[in-house]
């Protein structure tokens, strides 16, 4: 019974008075904008990012650089094109591929540094 009476009047003390509108951020549309301002920046800011540098990467390949493309092949380029580049993969062998598909591009100096040490 004291449970029951002490339930009661913390619900009548939480209760607004005179039918005013709870204090708050009011509209959810605040929550909602606030949402995809916190995506912007946690998802979408730094994936942007990441493809420039991609972009930049793959548009400044030359020729003797050291390659690693999406399926894992590694080689080293040998001629470049506007949308392609040929890879040698191994000795007499050539295969084009479309600039889309380099992974990742070692220069030639560090190629070479890596073979030295």
């Amino acid at each position: 019974m004291m449970l029951l009476s002490l339930s009661s009047v913390l619900a009548q003390a939480a209760a607004p008075a005179g039918g005013a509108p709870p204090a708050g951020l009011g509209n959810p549309l605040w929550f909602m904008g606030l949402m995809f301002v916190m995506m912007y920046f946690l998802l979408i800011r730094p994936q942007r990012q990441r493809q420039k540098e991609i972009e930049k990467l793959i548009s400044s390949v030359k020729v003797g650089d050291h390659v690693i493309m999406n399926g894992g092949e590694h080689g080293i380029i040998t001629s470049v094109k506007d949308k392609t580049v040929m890879v040698k993969v191994a000795d007499n062998v050539k295969i084009e591929y479309e600039r889309s598909a380099i992974g990742s591009v070692s220069k030639k100096s560090d190629v070479v540094e890596a073979a030295t040490a």
